[in-house]
């Protein structure tokens, strides 16, 4: 039985992909710092192991006998990344860093690095993985950083991927809702209008968080032949949309009148992005659309599943929280 080490394993992305790994009669190990609990993934399951740690100091001994890891940790989105950026560059690019460098060390034949699209930043024509990048966060600038540092580890023995995740949507045990159309959806049900970072006309790609653990899977399943040292946008052309268009899809399939109101300051961030290497190398396409995403997550909140109010959602407030109230250190 393979052993995967799924770094952030208890965190949006990974509640989703620590489950399906363990229907594929694999051994997971999550690490993870736990900021958001641990009941965001299965209890006492005979093939997961939990380990409360950090990627910038857990004993490089836990590597050890490992088959792949999918590095996930990370401050995520740009205002954590902003709330302090000492720590961003600490964990998203150093701790990555290290972790790579931890498997290639102990003979871990797959490294997965999942990163994000934000590293494209503001672009006017559609860019592929071979396009000048231009990261305008900490979190965008960390995750290129950790790229450029980690792809270069790749030989025959030791595999690594780098995925460029669209803005990620849908329903999670650990769920998010700074994220555009999660956002959306709460904003709707407990305003009654959609809120929209202004002004609404940027381009932003979007992907299910189903679809890009299902991406991650597939890569862990691929020859090395087709997916080391390689770079894949994970996504669907179809799903590369503009902002005021995406809160019109969100009313629609909701069924509720078209209402939004503004806030923050203009996004200068916008970029349109091609998903064509990932679909001809590997046949990905996303099996979920923002319609289907809307949908899950106005039910979850409608049916009591999910509290659109639980302060853990709101990722940058929570970690704010832990500092100045639990005297956590990130």
């Amino acid at each position: 039985m393979k052993t995967i080490l799924v770094t952030g394993g208890a965190g949006y992305i990974g509640s989703v992909l620590v489950p399906d790994l363990l229907k594929e009669n694999l051994k997971v190990i999550a690490l993870d710092r736990f900021f958001f609990g641990k009941n965001t993934l299965p209890q006492k399951h005979p093939n997961l192991s939990l380990v409360e740690d950090d990627i910038r100091s857990v004993n490089e001994n836990l590597l050890n006998g490992v088959d792949a890891v999918i590095d996930l940790a990370a401050l995520s989105n740009d205002p954590a990344g902003e709330l302090e950026p000492e720590k961003t560059w600490e964990i998203n690019h150093q701790g990555r860093v290290r972790i790579a460098n931890l498997a290639k060390k102990f003979g871990v034949s797959k490294y997965i690095l999942p990163s994000s699209c934000s590293i494209y930043g503001f672009q006017k024509e559609i860019v592929d993985e071979s396009s000048k990048v231009n990261p305008l966060t900490t979190y965008a600038k960390a995750n290129y950083e950790a790229e450029k540092d980690i792809m270069p580890l790749a030989d025959d023995d030791f595999c690594v991927t780098i995925l460029r995740q669209a803005t990620v949507y849908g329903l999670s045990p650990r769920m998010r809702f700074d994220l555009a159309i999660n956002g959306m959806v709460k904003g709707f049900i407990t305003k009654g209008a959609i809120p929209i970072l202004r002004d609404g006309t940027q381009w932003r790609p979007f992907v299910h968080v189903k679809d890009t653990t299902r991406a991650m899977r597939l890569i862990l399943q691929m020859s090395p032949d087709v997916v080391n040292h390689q770079i894949f946008n994970v996504g669907s052309d179809e799903q590369n949309i503009q902002i005021i268009s995406l809160a019109q899809t969100v009313a629609e399939s909701m069924k509720l009148p078209f209402k939004y109101q503004w806030y923050g300051d203009p996004d200068h961030r916008s970029y349109q992005v091609s998903y064509k290497k990932i679909f001809e190398a590997l046949g990905f396409l996303p099996n979920n659309t923002p319609k289907d995403g809307v949908k899950e997550i106005a039910s979850a909140i409608k049916n009591g599943g999910l509290d659109p109010d639980d302060p853990k959602t709101i990722t940058v407030n929570w970690y704010a929280h832990l500092t100045k109230n639990k005297g956590v250190e990130i």
